[in-house]
């Protein structure tokens, strides 16, 4: 088959390898019918997850159809249409038995952690992709759900509404500002809106994604390379900052922007995927009871997001901003490498 092959830092391939084959019985093979990039990828490209081991096929999202299932698998079967989770629970585990499946003890990958399609075990940008914990992993595509609406659900909704929205601890009348609106930042603002908050605030550098953001559901946008942007927040506020600050880039910069908006006993929530230490200025963060939180999704509200979008509660289809062959994919790469320029949101590769 073919698939996308990390070979060192910033340097990838289409090529030919292996087709997957059953390694466990819970184990199934599934055919990709559509797949996307993430942020994260563009972060392993760049060398900032070095977990990623050179050979390794990337990609964490997508949906397709069970082609093969394993002797243990009894509720999935063979033509059944699945969204893939990008983060694996083997469901037994005391971790996943809380709900945490981002830290799923069992041994596929890598004990402890549950990411682990196109990090510690081949991932779904490749025609064909073995999926551990099968039926603990996967989610049935209902009738009305697209599969590109499904590939959205694999990993940014869940991840903004969990680590950014519930981590946030976002409430009514709250004000809230993302940080970064990239894919993960707009599922932040579009799952926001479940919580009533009284505004929600867009920042970033591209005047482009700060626009879009209004479609998402935020109230205000502010584009971060005005001198001013920082008074521009604080002015959207009762003059001490936001309640709850949400970072969805993943540099330093960015986590600092948040420290400098959030109000005293606010909320700081970290989505982004950091590369390098952050300064955390605690002689002065330690009088202002404020709680940071972090995380890997988990992926456990994948199922409630998916009847939002099943229910057009959650408009998927406004993350979708261009749409390749599984064959283009490295043009989808550049494509969205080159966001600004391209005004790409999430690119869509269909098989």
């Amino acid at each position: 088959m073919k698939a996308l092959v990390y070979q060192g830092p910033g340097l990838k391939e289409w090529k030919e390898v292996p087709e997957p084959t059953i390694i466990t019985a819970t184990d199934v093979i599934v055919k990709i019918d559509t797949t996307t990039i993430c942020g994260t990828d563009l972060h392993i490209l760049k060398g900032d997850v070095p977990a990623v081991e050179v050979g390794r096929i990337l990609g964490h999202e997508g949906v397709g159809t069970i082609t093969e299932v394993g002797s243990a698998v009894s509720s999935l079967k063979v033509g059944d249409q699945v969204i893939i989770s990008c983060v694996s629970a083997c469901g037994h585990c005391d971790f996943c038995k809380k709900g945490v499946y981002s830290h799923c003890l069992a041994d596929e990958g890598a004990s402890g952690i549950g990411w682990i399609f196109g990090h510690l075990i081949d991932g779904t940008q490749a025609e064909f992709v073995r999926v551990p914990f099968a039926e603990t992993s996967l989610y049935l595509l209902p009738p009305g759900v697209t599969p590109q609406q499904g590939t959205v659900l694999s990993d940014i909704l869940p991840t903004g509404h969990e680590i950014g929205i519930q981590y946030g601890h976002v409430k009514a009348g709250d004000v809230v500002a993302v940080v970064g609106v990239g894919p993960v930042g707009l599922a932040a603002i579009a799952t926001a809106g479940l919580y009533g908050p009284s505004r929600v605030i867009a920042i970033d550098l591209d005047a482009n994604r700060v626009e879009q953001a209004r479609k998402f559901g935020a109230t205000d946008t502010i584009v971060s390379s005005d001198a001013d942007w920082k008074e521009q927040v604080i002015a959207l506020t009762d003059g001490l900052g936001v309640d709850v600050a949400i970072e969805a880039v993943g540099i330093p910069q960015t986590f600092a922007m948040c420290l400098d908006i959030v109000r005293p006993a606010g909320h700081v929530a970290n989505m982004g995927v950091h590369g390098k230490s952050v300064d955390l200025p605690l002689q002065d963060l330690w009088i202002s009871n404020i709680n940071i939180s972090m995380g890997l999704v988990n992926t456990n509200t994948l199922g409630i997001l998916l009847k939002l979008v099943a229910q057009k509660k959650i408009v998927a289809e406004n993350f979708i901003s261009h749409t390749f062959a599984l064959e283009d994919i490295l043009e989808a790469y550049d494509v969205f490498g080159r966001a600004a320029e391209t005004k790409a949101l999430k690119v869509i590769i269909n098989a």
